[in-house]
């Protein structure tokens, strides 16, 4: 292949090469070029990036792809097509005629669990599949380096758009902030950049956590206790926490801040377990502080955890003297405990983000910002207020 350690994408190599040769002839009209698995095969490389430099061939005009058959010469410059005569029987009509250029999406994730990400990730595959779409697939690991890397290896890639799942920061990486400036077709999922016109698919994080504040007021709650993580790291935290807030406005019920756990961390430095026993204390001591709590709202599944391993190591009992709640939760099948949670709508929220960036490809207008509706889901941590409290 010419010039093999160009920086080009290695698809675009191929296309220029294929390309050469038929306009120098090595290829005539109507001569069979190699297949997707030939060329894969010579140049050791996917099965996607082949399909991409021939899906380039036929999109300007070099190339015509018949099912069944293979890829044939069908101009050796951009004049006129010239059609093989071998080529015009069982020629397609209508729709089926029209060649159109292979899309592949970038996804970058911050990561997945059962309890959030991995249902959103399976149905963005599906999504994609059914139409038509590849979706490359890249784990940051909430490493911010880690994504901006991801992010300038896929669009030197050439990945027509992105859909991001965000690390954890801040300030959003530089590599996403160059997304906007230059108009790259990208979606963001589950937060967003203000003051910016990126399309964001979120769910509606201030009314969900309304909906599980009246659902233990509704129990007799009255004293409830936040636990989050950094508030800073995460917009989707500060949106939950504005809800909580809300509606203990809208309740009338004083708001206790110093019963706020909001700098809560399972992934920093140190092993896993010390980490998860720093915040189990944490909560221990929040707990004695301020013995009259009722119920912890959690605003992710793994603080949940966290609470429920504190409660329980204070000889507490849930849900009679202590209630739990928190966004989200696996599946029954795989979940280690069934929490009261807000479940959101990780099907949608997949689906959403592939038509999206479809949409942005095609140069079409879109919101800023898209909030899905959240439900409730009732398990086995919630309760009515001990009467004693």
């Amino acid at each position: 292949m010419e010039d093999i350690k160009s920086l080009k994408p290695r698809y675009e190599q191929m296309y220029l090469m294929l390309r050469n040769k038929i306009q120098a002839g090595e290829y005539a009209v109507g001569d069979r070029i190699p297949s997707e698995k030939e060329l894969m095969e010579e140049f050791s490389v996917s099965r996607i990036t082949s399909k991409k430099a021939l899906d380039m061939l036929v999109q300007d005009g070099y190339i015509m792809r018949q099912p069944g058959r293979g890829s044939f010469v069908i101009q050796h410059s951009s004049g006129t097509v010239e059609e093989p005569a071998r080529l015009q029987d069982n020629k397609p009509s209508g729709e089926e005629s029209v060649q159109r250029k292979q899309i592949v999406l970038g996804l970058i994730m911050e990561d997945f669990s059962d309890s959030y990400g991995k249902e959103m990730l399976a149905e963005m595959e599906r999504t994609a599949q059914e139409l038509g779409v590849y979706l490359l697939l890249r784990i940051s690991f909430c490493q911010p380096e880690v994504e901006e890397q991801a992010i300038m290896m896929l669009r030197e890639y050439g990945v027509d758009g992105l859909i991001i799942y965000p690390t954890r920061g801040q300030n959003f990486s530089t590599e996403i902030l160059k997304l906007v400036i230059d108009k790259f077709p990208h979606v963001l999922v589950d937060r967003y950049m203000k003051w910016t016109d990126t399309t964001a698919i979120s769910s509606d994080n201030v009314s969900a956590t309304r909906m599980g504040v009246q659902h233990l007021f509704q129990g007799g709650h009255r004293h409830i206790g936040l636990l989050a993580s950094r508030v800073t790291d995460n917009v989707a935290i500060e949106e939950r926490i504005e809800g909580f807030v809300q509606a203990h406005a809208e309740g009338g019920i004083l708001l206790d801040r110093s019963s706020w756990l909001t700098d809560m961390n399972w992934t920093g430095t140190g092993s896993p377990d010390d980490q998860i026993q720093k915040n189990v204390k944490m909560i221990q001591a929040m707990l004695r502080e301020h013995p009259r709590i009722t119920a912890l709202f959690a605003m992710e599944y793994e603080l949940a955890l966290i609470a429920k391993e504190a409660v329980e190591g204070l000889g507490m009992h849930i849900p009679s003297q202590i209630s739990i709640i928190c966004f989200d939760s696996p599946p029954s099948t795989s979940a280690l405990y069934s929490f009261t949670h807000l479940r959101q709508n990780q099907k949608e929220i997949g689906q959403l983000a592939v038509h999206n960036v479809l949409k942005l490809i095609e140069g079409a207008p879109l919101p800023s910002k898209i909030s899905l509706d959240v439900e409730l889901v009732i398990g086995k941590s919630t309760g009515p207020a001990p009467k004693q409290a």
